[in-house]
């Protein structure tokens, strides 16, 4: 199982999203949001095969089309940490934190 707290930005819309895979790499995502858009794409994201997910090519996972259906923020993190969730559940990767610092200078 893996668990991602995100802290999206200028819109404060936390979410909390735990993957949890089972021996042939088959996985649910589970998802606490302040954001009804992400929210709604929980209900996509009940059997997916986690070695799809995340190897794949951009914009091919079953994710990536439950964010282009729901979500209304091209930029948003939070498709792209629940992949990593998805990529540590399987133990395809190692858990390790994801930073992005924006600034305007």
């Amino acid at each position: 199982m893996a668990h991602v707290h995100v802290e999206p930005g200028i819109c404060g819309f936390t979410t909390e999203i735990t993957a949890v895979a089972d021996d042939d790499l088959q996985v649910k995502v589970s998802l606490t949001s302040d954001c009804e858009a992400i929210k709604a794409m929980e209900a996509d994201l009940q059997e997916l095969d986690g070695y799809t997910e995340v190897l794949g090519k951009w914009g091919s996972s079953t994710v990536a089309k439950a964010a282009r259906l729901h979500c209304h923020h091209a930029a948003c993190p939070v498709p792209a940490a629940i992949l990593k969730g998805i990529e540590v559940a399987c133990v395809l990767a190692l858990p390790k934190d994801v930073v992005m610092r924006i600034s305007k200078e």
